[in-house]
């Protein structure tokens, strides 16, 4: 398992658009992936899961990786988010 932690940089934090393209990367692969955020941890491949996260710009998310892809799934995920979820800055 790989857990690491994941700033949300883009303005409109993780809103519906955002959470989407969340659980559109995370569904791409075979591990399990889970979100946690102030104690409260979520099916990362949960739209609704995840937007009730409601994680703002500058909040910190921890990501769980589980699974024989989980290193390629984490990576992916955070260059999502580090990419502003293709939203620009």
């Amino acid at each position: 398992m790989i857990e690491s932690e994941l700033k949300i940089i883009n303005k409109l934090g993780l809103h519906a658009r955002a959470a989407s393209k969340f659980v559109s990367c995370a569904s791409r692969f075979g591990s399990k992936i889970e979100v946690g955020k102030d104690e409260q941890w979520v099916d990362g491949k949960s739209i609704m899961s995840v937007m009730m996260l409601a994680a703002g710009q500058g909040s910190t998310l921890t990501l769980r990786a589980d699974g024989r892809d989980e290193a390629e799934a984490t990576e992916a995920i955070h260059d999502l988010v580090n990419d502003f979820f293709g939203e620009g800055e």
